[in-house]
C-alpha cells in the first residue's frame, strides 16, 4: 500500500479514497480497528469517496497514525500522509505524519 494521498482545501484536510484502509469482514483486527479509528474523527467518510477531517481533529488523526505506526502491525507507508508539492507548507500538527509526493 502506497501512503495515503492527502491535500487541505478550506482548513479541511481531504484524505484520496482510494488511498484509504477497507473493512474486511473477518479481515486483520487491527487493519479493521484502524478503518474505524480513521472513520470516527471523519467530518465526511462516505465509501468510494475522499474522507474529510477538519482542522479541529487534525492533532487527534497525527496521534492516531502515529499510534498504529508505531505499533509495527501496519506499514510505515500505511500511516504516513503524502501531499503534493504544490499543497504549500505542511500544518506543523500533521508534520510528524506526513511527506511530499
Amino acid at each position: 500500500m502506497a501512503d495515503m494521498r492527502a491535500r487541505i482545501e478550506n482548513q479541511v484536510l481531504i484524505l484520496n479514497h482510494e488511498d484509504l484502509p477497507e473493512f474486511k469482514k473477518g479481515g486483520s483486527v487491527v487493519r479493521n480497528s484502524y478503518f474505524w479509528a480513521l472513520r470516527s474523527i471523519a467530518g465526511q467518510a462516505s465509501r468510494y469517496r475522499d474522507w474529510e477531517y477538519e482542522s479541529e481533529v487534525w492533532l487527534a488523526l497525527s496521534r492516531m497514525l502515529l499510534s498504529f505506526a508505531e505499533s509495527g502491525y501496519l506499514g510505515y507507508r500505511e500511516t504516513i500522509l503524502e501531499f503534493p508539492l504544490s499543497q504549500g507548507e505542511i500544518p506543523s500538527v500533521l508534520r510528524s505524519v506526513s511527506t511530499w509526493e
